[in-house]
């Protein structure tokens, strides 16, 4: 899509972690101020580790104690506190760089690790000592592709000893008495009979505006001068992580409350190394998942063809081919300008534009089951078949609704562009979008190999689990009674998913496309 999604038009109020800052005042162009030091090192400063291999083990990690201060309480303006680091994700034990810019003369680190924690969602793994501050040099802006990079001095190197797997962020806690979020994951090495979450880092960046530039605008607001590949050597834009805390955080904290035996990782990362996957028993991809890698597609319909349950819990998942250029570094995406792609036309599938579209069309729904259609809508979620194990205890009934769960972007299945394999409509929502009348679908089916595919149909889904409570601001105005029929719906989709290949314990999708739509 080129165009904001409700998370940008309508940010997030709660929590007072500056979520509702404009965009456009995070261009980043921080004056500049002399160069760094050689980079500090920091390694544990006030929390001890827990990788002692001469001590006995501690408590499992779902028993120790939460911290509910993990919440920015001041953003302040943009220049206040701004950091990104060298890596997307990091092994545990594993180093990596960290890059801060700030007005005020010091600051210090905290490691959330996000999880459930008893509530708090939250617990300090680790918090550095001060670290003096300074402002680092403004951004460049590269010709050609029009991308951003900040390229600042490294100004700690942060180990990661004792760290567990898992989904962090760093908040920087800035003597000027404001803060920001720096993402990073702990990834796993293998998911080996668990059940792994993907994070999406190549989407965050790919609507990142720090610096003025994303693949969605670039000078004066203009799609026309927007960036064609884009930087993970740069802050994030907002709170430093707000995608992760509108799509993703919620699913994080919901997986680890439920006790499943899991796993971390990234879309990137699976790009690179697509051995995580192996033995999987599901792969969850969350809220908003647009950008993938052919590489990394591949690597998730072989999964799922030996066995590994998919969930896509979110709309317009796998819709942009991307690549990975500059050490995993930086997001080339040409999309409409695809003939100006260096790779036009010698090697069509990599080309960078949508998957369904030529040099090289291959449309996302015969891996997710569903196809992307449009934004914006606001409607109401439609239960079609209440009788179907995803809503056991739900107590829904045929027809029954839930509005504003579909948003701000949908897929349905789309008679033409179905995978291989009988495929069961679940919810059938009609929608207006753009003044044409259409629907949302949420769809399952099955593969020879036993592995279940679920596909939400809405991108409001995770906001859906945070849906009547005091996180995530308004949540569209979506009530308490929509968030327990989502939290109770997800429950019951990540405990058959755990379990093994779906179809050996569940019913088998019953095709309905043709009753539902009067073809096939």
């Amino acid at each position: 899509m080129d165009v904001p999604t409700d998370a940008e038009r309508e940010r997030p109020g709660g929590g007072g972690d500056g979520a509702g800052l404009d965009r456009r005042r995070f261009l980043g162009a921080t004056a500049a101020a002399g160069v760094w030091a050689a980079g500090t090192m920091l390694a544990g400063c006030d929390t001890p580790s827990d990788g002692d291999p001469g001590t006995p083990p501690g408590p499992s990690e779902a028993s120790r104690p939460g911290d509910s201060g993990w919440r920015i309480r001041s953003a302040g303006p943009p220049e206040a506190a701004l950091g990104y680091t060298d890596k997307v994700s990091v092994l545990p034990g594993e180093d990596f760089g960290l890059y801060v810019s700030t007005t005020a003369p010091g600051f210090r680190v905290s490691a959330y690790r996000m999880g459930w924690y008893e509530g708090a969602q939250a617990r300090l793994v680790w918090r550095s000592g001060r670290v003096a501050g300074r402002i680092q040099e403004d951004p460049a802006l590269a010709p050609g592709t029009r991308t951003v990079r900040a390229d600042w001095k490294r100004t700690v190197l942060v180990h990661t000893d004792g760290w567990p797997e898992g989904a962090y962020l760093l908040r920087l806690d800035a003597e000027n008495g404001h803060q920001r979020y720096v993402p990073l994951i702990v990834r796993s090495a293998t998911a080996s009979g668990k059940t792994l979450l993907i994070h999406a880092p190549a989407t965050w960046q790919a609507y990142n505006l720090w610096g003025g530039y994303s693949l969605y605008e670039g000078a004066g607001a203009s799609y026309g001068t927007r960036a064609l590949a884009v930087s993970f050597a740069r802050p994030y834009d907002s709170n430093g992580a707000e995608k992760f805390l509108v799509y993703e955080r919620a699913v994080v904290v919901l997986a680890e409350r439920l006790g499943l035996p899991l796993a971390y990782t990234t879309g990137l990362d699976i790009h690179r190394d697509p051995a995580v996957l192996r033995g999987a028993v599901s792969a969850v991809t969350l809220g908003h998942d647009e950008y993938w890698t052919p590489q990394q597609r591949a690597s998730m319909t072989r999964a799922r063809d030996t066995g590994t349950n998919l969930a896509f819990l979110g709309a317009n998942t796998c819709f942009r081919r991307i690549r990975i250029e500059d050490g995993d570094r930086t997001v080339v995406c040409y999309k409409t300008d695809y003939r100006h792609d260096p790779l036009y036309p010698r090697h069509g599938a990599l080309v960078t534009t949508d998957f369904r579209q030529v040099p090289d069309p291959d449309p996302e729904s015969s891996l997710t089951g569903v196809l992307y259609e449009g934004y914006p809508t606001d409607a109401p979620y439609v239960v079609r078949n209440a009788g179907h194990w995803l809503f056991a205890g739900t107590g829904v009934k045929q027809g029954e609704s839930f509005p504003h769960l579909v948003g701000v972007e949908y897929d349905r299945v789309t008679p033409g562009a179905l995978p291989d394999a009988a495929i069961e409509i679940v919810a059938h929502s009609p929608l207006v979008c753009n003044g044409r009348r259409s629907h949302s679908d949420s769809a399952y089916y099955t593969v020879p190999s036993g592995a279940g595919v679920f596909a939400s149909g809405t991108m409001r889904w995770v906001e859906g689990l945070m849906a009547g409570t005091e996180e995530n601001g308004r949540n569209h105005g979506m009530d308490a009674r929509t968030g327990a029929f989502v939290t109770r719906t997800t429950e019951n989709l990540l405990l058959a998913f755990a379990e093994g290949p779906a179809a050996k314990a569940r019913p088998a999708p019953r095709d309905n496309v043709r009753e539902v739509y009067g073809s096939a």
